[in-house]
């Protein structure tokens, strides 16, 4: 609960890790750290998350990360009704690469249980997308049945980031790190992780813009893949980001209100 850099923290993320130490605390009362081991070594090998979205990457394909999230803390409701099996179905068919669930309950109205229902109704590899601050989750999210766990940048210390990576690496997850700024992606660079997303939004003022992505990914060697994130709304979006041999996307929103998210993914990719 020490140790973290809150001086570079944007307010909401304080908000938002503030309480997830109360929830971890919460959670412990009723499921102990060796249960969810116990748990998380009881699951059925992952899916390959890293290797679903590089095989498609290195062939020069788009390589979608299709979210399914129900609300954010900035624009309320965004699907009504909710229904992630559905939904995952959708994108499957759609073409995407990986599925990306929001599991956090107090911002973003998400739940573990539609990690389990999106996963089990199709056969794409999913990132448990929340705010992963101690050991406790990597593990739980093992136990839910993620093939990936999220590491936002802003919100962990570099040493906070390498031993949750470390401990996700040892169980059988992948890493997706997060940055949005130079300075993030200097500490993102010193995890082994090949997946680096670049969130185009300003997590200080909320502005989007895609430089974001086409400064940060400059800086990113061959060896690694850079995810675009935030701000992917138009065919001539995905296109800017191709010309720069940038194929990698995390889309949520666009997907989100449409009638048909899976149709919606086949316009604006393929």
């Amino acid at each position: 609960m020490t140790d973290r850099h809150t001086d570079r923290t944007p307010t909401i993320l304080r908000k938002i890790v503030e309480r997830k130490w109360e929830e971890i605390a919460d959670r412990k009362a009723k499921v102990s750290i060796d249960d969810l081991k116990a748990m998380a070594g009881d699951q059925a090998p992952t899916r390959g998350f890293a290797k679903a979205l590089r095989s498609r990457i290195e062939s020069q394909a788009p390589a979608v990360i299709a979210e399914i999230k129900k609300a954010s803390p900035s624009k309320g409701i965004l699907r009504d009704p909710f229904e992630p099996q559905v939904i995952a179905e959708s994108y499957e068919q759609g073409g995407a690469a990986c599925l990306s669930v929001l599991t956090d309950r107090d911002f973003f109205q998400g739940h573990e249980d539609y990690l389990v229902a999106a996963r089990n109704a199709c056969g794409l590899p999913v990132i448990r997308k929340d705010f992963m601050v101690a050991p406790y989750q990597v593990y739980e999210s093992r136990a839910m049945g993620a093939d990936c766990i999220l590491l936002i940048a802003a919100c962990l210390t570099k040493d906070q980031m390498q031993e949750l990576e470390g401990i996700a690496h040892e169980i059988g997850l992948d890493v997706l790190v997060e940055v949005h700024n130079g300075e993030e992606l200097d500490d993102a660079l010193t995890l082994k992780t090949p997946l680096v997303g670049i969130n185009n939004r300003n997590l200080h003022t909320f502005e989007v813009s895609l430089d974001t992505t086409f400064d940060l990914h400059e800086r990113i060697g061959k060896d690694r893949l850079s995810i675009t994130e935030s701000g992917i709304m138009t065919r001539a979006d995905v296109q800017a980001m191709t010309d720069r041999g940038i194929y990698g996307f995390l889309v949520g929103e666009s997907f989100m209100r449409a009638e048909d998210p899976g149709k919606k993914l086949q316009e604006l990719f393929f």
